[in-house]
């Protein structure tokens, strides 16, 4: 993977075009990564943001859980947690 600043990628577009189609790149700015950009063809574009979306689906699904774990939430009873959701929905239907 290369780093590329926000300034590269302001003041050269075509040479970050060249990258894009040799290797994933990481987005910087003020030297701290912001966005990873990766290449794709015409024909593979729906595809690999299918695969982008699941993967940020499972790193929040994987946060959650350590947060559960920090937090003592993953030893709550099934029916502890069944009380919380009735509980949150009755909120909800208030509002």
């Amino acid at each position: 993977m290369k780093f590329l600043s926000t300034r590269d990628l302001r003041n050269r577009p075509a040479y970050v075009r060249l990258l894009a189609r040799e290797d994933d790149l990481v987005l910087t700015s003020k030297g701290k990564p912001i966005a990873i950009l990766v290449g794709v063809e015409d024909t593979d574009f729906e595809e690999m943001a299918a695969v982008i979306r699941q993967a940020k689906a499972l790193r929040a699904v994987s946060q959650m859980r350590r947060q559960s774990v920090r937090l003592g939430l993953d030893r709550l009873s099934s029916s502890a947690i069944d009380a919380e959701i009735r509980k949150v929905r009755s909120r909800r239907k208030r509002a």
